[in-house]
């Protein structure tokens, strides 16, 4: 079970290295413009800017990540349900952001399989206890 609450946390300190600078730049720049996010993205949503889902991205897909990798490495109780639930909101955060934009980029597909990898793997976790 070690090697599988590992992985874990390498998969929510990935997910965390992505979505705290991403995050923090359209907390800095609601436009979206720093990352080049157009707000034209925005229009079949309801926001009027990236302010929301950055806050969002920067707290529950970044820094509650931080915490779900620090809760896998040191090997916490509670480490395979942090995960399952870190994994279901990566994997509720895409479909409602392809939803919104109605595109799909190559990265929505990378990350949908990195949430449901993490339920999975998640889920092995807490089968066994």
């Amino acid at each position: 079970m070690r090697k599988a609450t590992n992985i874990l946390g390498l998969i929510q300190a990935f997910v965390a290295l992505g979505a705290i600078p991403a995050g923090l730049a359209v907390l800095v720049d609601p436009s979206g413009t720093d990352i080049g996010a157009p707000l034209e993205l925005l229009r079949h949503s309801p926001f009027q800017n990236f302010l929301i889902p950055g806050l969002f991205l920067f707290i529950v897909n970044g820094l509650f990540n931080v915490v779900g990798a620090w809760s896998s490495f040191t090997g916490k109780p509670y480490a395979g349900k942090l995960g399952f639930w870190l994994g279901l909101f990566l994997v509720a955060w895409i479909v409602i952001q392809v939803y919104f934009i109605r595109s799909i980029h190559f990265l929505h597909l990378l990350y949908l399989a990195i949430g449901f990898l993490e339920i999975s793997i998640a889920h092995r976790i807490n089968s066994r206890k």
